[in-house]
């Protein structure tokens, strides 16, 4: 019983100061000095501040280039932008249908049948053997459109 009184009473003391604490920084804050108004905004608030720039021009905005269809695919393995695409790159970004890469049916993909699969690809695509994809190299690689359909059977 002691306790819970004990306990009331010092929450009441608690909820004081922080009224006044509440109370004090409220009217230091109602007190505060407006902002300066500017000798032209005072005369016409509507007017907007007008500077002549001269001669000066700004940057050219840069010019975004045109990439193929096949050099955004290419790109996508190539990570450094060296225009070769290495045995790690390859293998780094490398993604496919799950089914294809499951060799053994059991619907779990394991890294050696992943990492076959993917250097036996690439293997397939290093025509001189080098271990280094150039961009007509990788084209070979590219996958065959499916048949157009027409849009709408209207």
């Amino acid at each position: 019983m002691r306790q819970v009184v004990l306990g009331v009473f010092v929450g009441l003391i608690l909820a004081g100061v922080g009224v006044f604490w509440w109370q004090g920084r409220a009217q230091v804050e109602s007190n505060a000095p407006p902002p300066p108004v500017a000798e032209e905004a005072a005369i016409d608030p509507d007017l907007l501040p007008q500077v002549d720039p001269g001669d000066i021009t700004g940057p050219a905005p840069p010019q975004a280039s045109e990439l193929t269809r096949e050099e955004r695919r290419f790109f996508r393995y190539d990570r450094n932008r060296d225009r070769i695409i290495t045995r790690n790159e390859m293998l780094s970004s490398r993604s496919d249908a799950f089914r294809k890469l499951d060799i053994d049916g059991n619907n779990l993909l394991t890294f050696e049948e992943w990492a076959v699969t993917t250097a036996d690809r690439f293997d397939a695509m290093d025509g001189n053997g080098n271990a280094e994809l150039t961009p007509a190299e990788f084209a070979t690689s590219a996958p065959k459109p499916g048949p157009r359909r027409p849009a709408c059977r209207c």
